[in-house]
This record gives C-alpha cells, structure tokens and sequence, in this order.
C-alpha cells in the first residue's frame, strides 16, 4: 500500500472529508505520526487511510481550522487542480 504525505494545501474533499470521520473531535497528540523525511527533516501528520492508499497529512494550525469548519454538504471552493482553497490570498 503507498504511503503519501500530503500538505493541507492539497486535501481533497473526499481526503478531508474521511478525516473529519476519522477525528470528528479533532485530532490529540496520540494520534500524531512523527517521522524524518526524505531530507532529514522532522515531519508531524496524522493518518488516514483509502482503499488504495495511507495518507499521511502534515498537521498545523491550519489543518485543524479546515477541520473544524469543513462540511461536506457545503460547497467549498477548489483550485484548478481540484484542491481545497483555504485562503483565498494563497
């Protein structure tokens, strides 16, 4: 099964949909995955997985926020390549 690191830039609405399944209260530090990348560097996500694959999305203050105010019957905005929009200035 691939593993695939993913900013929150690049959550899908599907992605963040089954992570507001995965943690509907928010995500604790027992949920956090710490690692070192591929350039040394300390990397903190939390994990969600797919038929097809085991997401790992950074965690930061802005993940939490598209969290907590995600919902899945809004329409939410997306960028050419199908992503969510978080800040419209980005």
């Amino acid at each position: 099964m691939r593993r695939i690191i993913v900013n929150y830039k690049k959550l899908t609405p599907e992605l963040l949909d089954l992570l507001t399944q995965k943690f509907p209260d928010g995500y604790g530090d027992n949920d956090i995955i710490v690692f070192d990348n591929h350039k040394n560097e300390t990397i903190e996500a939390v994990e969600v997985k797919t038929e097809d694959a085991i997401y790992l999305v950074k965690v930061n203050s802005k993940l939490h926020y598209t969290m907590t105010n995600f919902d899945i019957n809004d329409d939410v905005l997306l960028n050419d390549s199908g992503h969510i929009i978080i800040d419209e200035e980005e």
